[in-house]
């Protein structure tokens, strides 16, 4: 498929929550096809929807080392988060050249459609729960640093138009 063009902030769509997924299609199928790419092509660990500008609640997770294991959600919710917090450095291409550390739950318990259609539930831990996290925070109309304080906010994303022109 194709690697596709990330919004660049402050697209509307990015702070706008995407809608639920009715059903799996060949179509939905595609649209997952193309986030892999994309988050490969960043390369990253997880990508949603509305990053690429498809309003629908999508994710996609991989942060196998060896990659290839993407795993594909519709409609992502935590049913549980661990009490123990990981903090690691976040990033998005929809700001690109910045990041920060951010502190999430070390582990959460997904609820989530997956390819066949099936509702499943998962345990991500480490990196993939950081990144079910933030993929469920885009999907919500929230990027990473919404989590900071409004003066860091406002001096990373300065850095990144002075980076990015």
């Amino acid at each position: 498929m194709t690697a596709r063009i990330c919004l660049p902030w402050p697209d509307k769509r990015l702070r706008t929550a995407a809608a639920e997924v009715s059903e799996i299609t060949d179509e939905i199928r595609a649209v997952w096809t193309d986030m892999i790419d994309t988050m490969e092509a960043m390369p990253g660990v997880g990508l949603g929807a509305n990053q690429i500008g498809v309003m629908l609640r999508l994710a996609v997770v991989d942060g196998s080392k060896e990659r290839g294991r993407a795993v594909r959600m519709a409609n992502p919710e935590v049913l549980h988060a661990s009490t123990q917090l990981r903090e690691h450095e976040e990033a998005s291409p929809n700001l690109p050249g910045v990041s920060a550390k951010i502190k999430r739950p070390r582990a959460v318990t997904v609820r989530y459609m997956d390819e066949t259609g099936a509702i499943t539930e998962r345990d991500f831990v480490g990196i993939e729960a950081t990144s079910v996290q933030h993929q469920i925070d885009h999907l919500n109309g929230k990027l990473y640093f919404d989590h900071l304080s409004k003066m860091k906010r406002d001096m990373l994303i300065k850095k990144s138009k002075k980076l990015n022109g």
